[in-house]
Order: structure tokens, then sequence, then C-alpha cells
């Protein structure tokens, strides 16, 4: 075969296949079909929820304070001298039972105007006597010449025994004021108190209205919580919800030295005035004996408050991120896997969580979780992170 066959050859065979391909490609595209739109499902949004329980609530109401003691005064001297005896146990921190002596002023001035005193009142005393005397006489020898005629009083010498008698009780009153400044030289303990500070030692010279130590009561502390005035109507706080004496309980909780105090106390009342920029409420809680165990409950220390408040029945306590907007939830039904926007009645928030008083059902869930785009009845992934925070 020439070379001018071969290449007819091979241009012939390149041709037919071009033709080839060209015939199955117009065969392929007359036979296939177009394929079907299919519509691509978005996935359900994952909420994370909690299950709520229905039941009887005892309310407990949180706050804080510090530790104050019922009373506290300053010992000051009502008379002037040297102190000559101090006890050892007036020192900051020492203690007292009521009526026991604390400090002695030398009272040696005041046994020697005591006796003055007592002279003197004795003398007043026959001068008053005499003047009495002087009285009946000048009255019966006027009733001698005067039968019909009371006599006048410069006769009866009246003015003469007005002033004897007020001199006489002028004597009186300062024998009582002697004896008075005799008794100030001893200071005793006002009531069962400890020392808080002190500025007196033996040998000191004072004066009247220096103040020597100061001193609180033991017989009780008080702690002073701020709450919010809708906290109170979930327990009683005698003169402000309601006429008993008596308010509700309450749990002292305090640490010092390493160990936790626990103290029951009572409310006893609420302080004069709502604070004018926080509308917060003072609640005193008492706490009766505080130095019975040790440590102490003393002053000074921070505590935390837990008051015993009124029960609710058909409560539920949720977590506080279950809640949009004080008062609305996300409430899903776990069977359906459906979340509803749901308006609830919060009654109050403590350190449980929220307490709803109505607006929730046993046996569903709240949402917990934040999601972008909600509508009511939209379908969810239910994720429950099983806390159960049960009444």
């Amino acid at each position: 075969m020439t070379q001018k066959i071969r290449i007819i050859v091979h241009g012939v065979l390149a041709l037919a296949i071009i033709a080839g391909g060209a015939a199955g490609y117009l065969l392929l595209k007359s036979v296939r079909q177009a394929p079907g739109r299919q519509e691509v499902q978005p996935p359900l949004p994952i909420v994370r929820t909690v299950p709520v329980s229905i039941g009887e609530l005892d309310m407990t109401l949180s706050g804080e304070g510090t530790v104050r003691p019922l009373a506290e005064v300053q010992l000051v001297p009502q008379v002037s001298g040297r102190v000559v005896e101090v006890s050892p146990d007036l020192v900051n921190g020492g203690s007292f039972e009521k009526g026991e002596l604390m400090l002695r002023i030398e009272d040696a001035d005041y046994e020697i105007a005591v006796t003055q005193a007592r002279a003197g009142l004795q003398e007043a005393r026959s001068n008053y006597q005499s003047a009495v005397e002087d009285s009946a006489a000048a009255v019966s020898e006027w009733q001698n010449l005067h039968p019909d005629t009371p006599p006048p009083p410069l006769v009866a010498k009246k003015p003469q025994l007005e002033a004897a008698r007020a001199q006489l009780e002028a004597q009186r009153a300062g024998l009582e004021k002697a004896r008075l400044d005799l008794a100030r030289t001893r200071i005793y303990a006002p009531f069962d108190c400890r020392v808080s500070s002190e500025q007196v030692d033996e040998g000191q010279y004072i004066a009247p209205g220096q103040a020597l130590a100061t001193v609180y009561a033991t017989a009780a502390v008080e702690i002073v919580v701020p709450m919010e005035s809708s906290a109170l109507q979930w327990f009683d706080v005698p003169g402000f919800t309601t006429e008993h004496k008596q308010g509700s309980p309450a749990a002292v909780t305090a640490g010092t030295a390493g160990v936790k105090i626990k103290r029951n106390g009572r409310v006893v009342r609420a302080q004069g005035k709502i604070d004018e920029n926080t509308r917060m409420v003072s609640v005193v809680i008492r706490v009766d004996d505080p130095f019975a165990t040790n440590p102490p409950l003393a002053p000074g220390q921070f505590a935390e408050v837990a008051i015993s408040g009124r029960n609710i029945r058909d409560a539920a306590i949720i977590p506080r991120a279950a809640l949009r907007d004080q008062d609305t939830v996300w409430a899903v039904d776990p069977k359906e896997n459906r979340l509803y926007i749901r308006k609830i009645d919060l009654a109050y928030l403590d350190s449980r969580g929220a307490v709803v008083r109505s607006g929730l059902n046993s046996g569903e869930h709240v949402a917990v979780s934040v999601l972008k785009a909600v509508t009511d009845g939209m379908k969810v992934q239910n994720v429950e992170t099983g806390r159960k925070d049960t009444p």
C-alpha cells in the first residue's frame, strides 16, 4: 500500500470516529430526562430543657447582712476623781455580768460631803422645829388678846416657818445628792456585756462626761437585711406585714475561725424608712444568746439569712435561665417536641431559682438555651439537661 493510500484510509477512519461520537452524543441527549427537584429539609433547632415539677412549696427568702449588737453604750463617769481600781476584765474583748464592778473612783471627798450634808440636815431640822414652836407661841399669844380674830401671817411667823421648811428640804436634797455622788464613784456593768474599746487606766484623773469604755450587750444580736419590697408579702414582719408580735423564723449562718456557725433567729421588725435610692426595705433579724457557743456569733461578722416564709400550693421552681422578660418562658412538650411561648405568674426569685405560681404544667419542660428566632408551636429537638428542681 502506497503512502498516499494509507493517508486516505487514516483520514476516512478519523472521520468515521468523529461521526460516531457525534451521533452518540446526539442519541444520549435525545433520550436523557431532566432530574426532578428535591426539597432539602432544614435541621430542627436543638433546645436544652429542664423538666417541670409541680407541688407544694415552702418559700425561703435569702439575704445577707452584718451582725450588730442589740445595744451599745459608752461608759462615762458622773463624778470626777482619780481612778483607784480597774477590773482586769475592763479591756477590749473583756466581758462582764450585769452589776459587776468595772472601776472605782477615789471616794474620800464624797464621804466627807455626805458627812457634811448629814450635819446640815440635822441643823435644818433643829431650825425648823424652832420655827414651828415660835409660830405656835405667837399664834397662842394673839388668840389670848384677840380671841375672835385670826392672826395675820407676819404675827404667826409664817414666812419664817416656810423658810425653815424650805431649808430643811434643801438639806435633805443635798444629803441625797452627796449619797448619789458617793455611789457614782463605783461604775458597774449596766447589763451582761463585752468591751469593744477602753480608754482608762488606774491612777488616771477623770471628769464627768469623759468616755471611759464602750460596751455592747451580749443578750442578743441583730442582722439588718435589705430586701425587695415585694418579698415581704411572703413572711411576717411585726408592725409591717402583720399585727402579731412574733415574726417569721430565720436561719442565720456565719463563718469564723474556720467554722460554720448556724443559729436560729426571728424577724422582729423592719427599719423605720424605706431606702430612697434602692426602694429596699431593711428587715431586722434577732438572734438570742449569741455567745452561747464557741465560736460565738459576734458583732461585725458577715452573715447569711434564710427566712422561712409561707407555703405556695401548685408551685414550681425553674432555673433563672428559663425566664424571658420576667413573665414568659418557652415550654416544650417532650412528646410532640414542640415549643410554646407561655405566660407565667412569677412569685419570687431566690437562691434555688424562679418560683412560679401558675402557667406551667407538671411533665412539661422549660427551655434554658437561647434561640435566635422562636415561633409558638415550632418543632424542636428536645435535649433534657437532667436537672430537676422540685418544691
